[in-house]
């Protein structure tokens, strides 16, 4: 089996929690050949953990990006610097690229990030995880099997304690975090995966109205947004994020789709089981395996590398979740209902298992 040889751009907590495990466990189908970090301390520490030499580790992505012998790009590094980075990496190599979301800070690089696999002639992948989660797709074959009938509504809370959080060894103690450069803060960052996750279950979006509480700590401008939503399926809802305190009841609100003929509830991703239940009565447990999310996006990324499938997390797809948080904050500000997926007027086409969305041209949005 063919290994494939990543370059790593951005040695820090994404990598080190995230994508570096799934790495771990896809050892047969992928090797870490090089690795760049502008912290040299920490490039270094990452290169006596992995076995690379003195000659594969960069400070400099540029200069990672001129590497010959590397088969594909990682790219984990601070939201602002996400389009910028990507279209560098991008122009030198012209290898395909894997990025983290969300896919830029702002509406226009977000824009041109759509443009990049079009612009270079190479494959890139997004690894929004939501989107290849076990339970996301799960819940997706729920609703299109109509398994607790039409879909007439759902509610979703999302809570996080980032005044807590960034306090701890977590993903908020992250100084950029605290003091952003990109727009929304907390939900561009957080809020993103849940409304991506929405996204792949009911499809596109026909249009937001959004409503925010202001605050004055600079990690976030609202410390809770609150959206109706109406798909282009016909689907209503609301979706609410906390991103300033707890919530203490259990069970949590979490995501709760009610349909003709019953409900389907998930408390929170890490949880492990889909609720069912029946309007006669009768209840279903679906477990699952929760975080399987970086796992699955690379295993697609290699699939796709082998022409096996398609990448199904793309820029294009990714600029579309980017654009509804960018919308809600439209919303809010201008206290008016705004159009969303002006371009989109297709039902989500379904496969089983994981599927990808045909998405029609994306800057018609």
């Amino acid at each position: 089996m063919k290994k494939l040889r990543v370059g790593i751009i951005g040695a820090g907590m994404a990598f080190e929690k995230l994508h570096y495990p799934a790495y771990q466990e896809l050892s047969d189908k992928y090797q870490i050949a090089a690795l760049c970090d502008a912290d040299r301390f920490k490039a270094d520490a990452w290169a006596g953990r992995l076995g690379l030499g003195p000659q594969d580790v960069y400070t400099d992505f540029r200069e990672i990006a001129r590497r010959q012998d590397l088969d594909l790009f990682d790219i984990m590094v601070p939201i602002e610097k996400n389009y910028e980075v990507t279209d560098t990496v991008a122009a030198i190599a012209r290898k395909p690229i894997i990025c983290e979301k969300p896919l830029a800070p702002n509406l226009r690089q977000a824009r041109a990030h759509a443009e990049l696999p079009r612009k270079y002639g190479i494959p890139v992948m997004i690894a929004e995880n939501y989107r290849y989660n076990e339970e996301v797709d799960m819940i997706r074959d729920l609703v299109r099997t109509k398994k607790v009938g039409d879909i007439l509504y759902f509610i979703q809370n999302r809570v996080v304690n980032f005044p807590e959080d960034m306090l701890k060894n977590k993903f908020p103690a992250r100084e950029w975090r605290q003091y952003p450069e990109f727009e929304g803060g907390a939900l561009l960052d957080t809020g993103v995966h849940d409304l991506a996750a929405l996204r792949h279950i009911f499809g596109a979006v026909d249009r937001i109205q959004a409503f925010g509480r202001e605050q004055s700590q600079d990690f976030a401008p609202y410390s809770v947004v609150a959206v109706n939503i109406l798909f282009k399926s016909g689907v209503i809802g609301t979706f609410s994020f906390y991103s300033a305190g707890k919530e203490m009841q259990r069970p949590l609100i979490g995501l709760r789709i009610f349909g003709s003929g019953g409900m389907i509830y998930l408390e929170e991703r890490d949880c492990g089981y889909i609720n069912i239940a029946h309007n006669d009565g009768k209840h279903e447990l679906l477990r699952y395996k929760p975080q399987r999310g970086y796992y699955n996006e690379l295993l697609n990324f290699y699939n796709a590398a082998m022409g096996k499938e398609p990448i199904s997390v793309t820029p294009e797809m990714e600029y579309g979740d980017a654009k509804m948080v960018f919308d809600i904050l439209k919303s809010v500000d201008e206290e008016k209902i705004v159009e969303v997926d002006r371009g989109y007027d297709y039902i989500p086409v379904y496969r089983a298992g994981r599927g990808t969305e045909r998405h029609p041209d994306p800057y018609l949005m």
